[in-house]
């Protein structure tokens, strides 16, 4: 039974480092269930750990909602802006790697030309915050997802033998 939970704990992990790249899914959550299922094996995690890996999952996954909107407006961007930044990532998922960075990029331009067709300048500020945010976003899941997936192999690795000779 722990093996399972350690493979499915595993598979949380993974889907967490994805996640914190496509918006769909809740990377940060994702790879703290993970260590949720590390914890009902053999390996001794703190509640202590667990609430607060928790609350750092559930904090970023606000600020994922709040940074690139607010980075948008830093540099001058209406909501259509905003909208088009989020359309431009879901669109750009399907376009690989390049979509997924240009996409909210190409998004908020043209939001913001959709919202003043003759300030192109100011579109393309609005563009480079609503960039700037999606990055800054994503850089802080994938660090939390990485420190978690970190803290997750760290302690299979020093109860190998509980898995391994099960």
């Amino acid at each position: 039974m722990d093996t399972l939970l350690v493979i499915l704990g595993l598979a949380c992990m993974i889907g967490g480092l994805i996640g914190a790249f496509l918006p769909v899914i809740p990377g940060p959550p994702l790879a703290w269930l993970g260590l949720l299922f590390l914890n009902f094996t053999a390996v001794p995690i703190s509640a202590g750990f667990l609430w607060t890996t928790l609350a750092v999952a559930l904090l970023v996954t606000v600020l994922d909602y709040v940074v690139p909107p607010l980075w948008t407006k830093k540099y001058g961007g209406s909501k259509k802006g905003v909208w088009g930044s989020t359309f431009g990532l879901l669109i750009g998922i399907f376009l690989g790697p390049i979509g997924i960075i240009a996409g909210p990029f190409v998004g908020a331009y043209l939001g913001e030309l959709w919202n003043n067709p003759k300030d192109r300048s100011k579109a393309f500020f609005a563009a480079f915050g609503s960039f700037l945010g999606f990055l800054l976003s994503t850089g802080i899941k994938f660090v939390v997802c990485l420190a978690f997936l970190f803290y997750f192999i760290r302690d299979v690795w020093r109860f190998r033998e509980v898995f391994w000779n099960s």
